[in-house]
């Protein structure tokens, strides 16, 4: 996948922003896609409502729109033709020269029929990542993914040809080639294109790269979740007795109310890492010794030139958006120091970080009332979202039932070719979950608001992907503290999760990027050993942290425990997420003092998400300049209502005095 890294189901020909990081949908309203692709659908225009667990709560979705059955006829010859067509295309492209002005009208023809070729398999990915999440044991499933994996392989090797074409073109012919009629939109989606392609190595460079990259940094990549999927740790009780818990039991037991289970957790988890932090050193050193020797073949200066290519941002963006985080960092150590106070404890170690409050486990949500719950504040402040949460539940493309055999987590995806969206998640009755509701709608409605745009321009990077989902979260916080139906309790659950965000994208996820530019930097070098990993890791939590984390009790093991090291797609997988949790931040701060008036500019926003670098989507939708600290002191600035508030309520519902 050149300088983007390797290939998988979330990266499909990263370059031209096919997937978006939540694999959201991309609806289609494009003349090219071929009418015999909708034949699996023609007869049924939106699903049936969703089934009602009864027991549980929760709603099961419906997934008969993307194909009547599993491996039924209409799915097996959408797949023969998918593979087909596929196979005739890659050969048609390594038949053609570079572009040149005499043969624009051949390579248009290629860029259109990739774009067919991406709706289609975007639609069949998430039709199979769909039943995989609802049954993860399901051997038949599974093998439909492993499929799945062979056809993303020929697509990458198609992303090398396209990147050939453009790589030599000169700005006098790229130029006439994006203002070709029928490429009209796809033009940010060509400029990134051809951005990487001048940065790639030699085309059978590149095609080796690609077929190393399945044995090599993607294979490191597995072999940690083998580890970490496989690895246990013993969890001592408090009456003494100790059992063996699987590692991904370990950060929800580290949110317990309860101090012992915290502590019994964190230790007995860096136990488990200590004996296995060979092997985890060694996949974290091959997998960034490897894009830094590519890096190096493909002329790229700075390690983090590849992580804001992938972002859409600017060098200025970051360091604008870094600055304003160190410069207000006293307001997230404030936090901590306020989570303290309402836990009892003095200070915090890194397992208390996540707390519940002691009385956050006491209430309990039907499903009807938290989906009540998320419609309501909607519907107050947004009711185009609110109709949207409605109708996505009335036509059954929401997951929430509580059972045996799903995957954990939430996500949304979707299909552009039936123009419809899934929402996964497992609802069991907590607050967070109604927040997760919120959360996945505010995913699908972003795509939603993009689905009369073409494929090209629908594709947005991770920095923007969280702007509608935290948006949407901020909304239903906003709502719930103000209504005076909502009592004391339920408030400070909802403040304790704002404050807990702050903690999060303010302090822990700086850690994350300080600590990776240190580790790449002395990368550069030679192999870094496990001891010289861990003192790297203690340095920055101390630096980030200062005075508010409880001596000796960093988290000496958080480079080999935490999964997003590991990610061989994406590189520096942690600053969007602060990029994106301010970003909301800012625009929620315009929202409450515009009212409904910034709705218009916020839709744009959102719609121009895949058109362009974030600095120009903001910068035409809403007139502001992300690469000034202004807006970033701005928007951490909004935190301060939330810990005020905080502070305040902890006294009314005794937990201070």
């Amino acid at each position: 996948m050149a300088w983007l890294g390797p290939l998988n189901k979330k990266r499909i020909l990263a370059s031209m922003h096919f997937f978006g990081y939540n694999n959201d949908r991309f609806p289609v309203s494009y003349d090219r896609i071929k009418e015999r692709n909708f034949n699996v659908t023609k007869s049924r225009k939106t699903a049936p409502p969703a089934r009602i667990n009864d027991k549980s709560g929760g709603v099961v979705w419906d997934l008969t729109t993307y194909f009547p059955s599993f491996n039924g006829p209409e799915m097996k010859i959408f797949q023969k033709d998918l593979r087909a067509d596929l196979v005739q295309l890659l050969e048609k492209a390594r038949n053609l020269p570079d572009l040149t002005a005499s043969d624009q009208a051949a390579w248009e023809s290629v860029f259109l029929e990739v774009e067919n070729l991406m709706v289609r398999m975007t639609h069949i990915s998430s039709y199979i990542g769909c039943l995989s999440a609802a049954d993860a044991s399901n051997e038949d499933v599974a093998r439909e993914e492993g499929a799945l994996s062979l056809l993303e392989a020929e697509f990458a090797k198609l992303d090398v040809e396209l990147k050939r074409s453009l790589k030599s073109a000169s700005d006098d012919v790229f130029k006439k080639f994006t203002s070709r009629r029928k490429l009209i939109g796809a033009e940010e989606a060509l400029r990134r294109t051809r951005f990487e392609a001048q940065r790639t190595m030699s085309t059978p460079e590149e095609t080796l790269s690609a077929d190393l990259g399945v044995d090599g940094i993607m294979g490191w990549g597995r072999l940690y979740e083998k580890l970490s999927g496989k690895l246990e740790f013993e969890f001592e009780k408090a009456d003494g007795t100790k059992e063996w818990k699987p590692m991904a039991q370990r950060h929800s037991l580290m949110e317990d109310a309860d101090p012992f289970v915290r502590r019994s957790a964190f230790t007995g988890g860096n136990a488990a890492w200590e004996k296995v932090a060979d092997i985890a050193a060694a996949a974290l050193n091959h997998i960034s010794g490897t894009r830094l020797v590519l890096n190096g073949h493909r002329r790229i200066d700075h390690f983090l030139d590849v992580a804001l290519f992938q972002a859409s941002i600017s060098r200025e963006t970051l360091d604008a958006m870094m600055a304003a985080v160190r410069k207000n960092i006293e307001l997230p150590r404030r936090m901590v120091r306020l989570k303290a106070r309402s836990l009892g404890l003095p200070n915090l170690g890194w397992q208390d970080m996540d707390a519940a409050l002691p009385f956050e486990s006491g209430k309990s949500f039907t499903w009807q009332e938290g989906r009540d719950l998320v419609e309501t504040a909607f519907r107050k402040v947004f009711p185009e979202l609110a109709d949207f949460l409605k109708m996505a539940l009335e036509r059954g493309w929401v997951e929430s039932e509580k059972r045996a055999g799903k995957r954990p987590g939430a996500f949304c995806t979707g299909s552009p070719l039936i123009k419809e969206g899934r929402v996964f998640m497992t609802f069991t009755g907590s607050l967070g979950d109604a927040s997760t509701l919120a959360h996945e709608i505010g995913h699908a409605y972003h795509s939603d608001v993009m689905k009369d745009m073409r494929p090209y321009a629908q594709g947005y990077p991770m920095t923007l992907a969280e702007t509608a989902s935290t948006f949407a979260e901020m909304i239903l916080n906003d709502g719930m503290l103000a209504d005076p139906k909502v009592d004391d309790v339920q408030k400070a659950s909802v403040l304790n999760m704002d404050i807990g965000n702050g903690i999060a994208f303010l302090l822990n996820i700086p850690v994350r990027f300080e600590f990776e530019k240190s580790f790449h930097e002395e990368r550069q070098r030679g192999e870094v050993s496990v001891g010289r990993l861990k003192e790297l890791m203690v340095e920055k939590q101390r630096e980030i942290y200062g005075d508010t984390l409880a001596m000796d009790w960093e988290d000496p093991y958080f480079w080999a425990s935490k999964l997003h090291f590991y990610i061989t797609g994406v590189t520096f997988y942690n600053f969007p997420y602060t990029f994106g949790f301010l970003l909301s931040r800012g625009l929620f701060a315009r929202f409450k003092a515009e009212g409904a008036a910034f709705l218009p500019k916020y839709r744009e926003f959102l719609r121009l998400s895949g058109s362009c670098q974030a600095e120009e989507v903001a910068k035409r939708s809403l007139g502001v300049d992300l690469t000034q600290m202004a807006f970033w002191n701005e928007a951490i600035s909004s935190l301060e209502e939330s810990v005020n508030q905080f502070e305040s309520i902890l006294p009314r519902v005794g937990l201070v005095k």
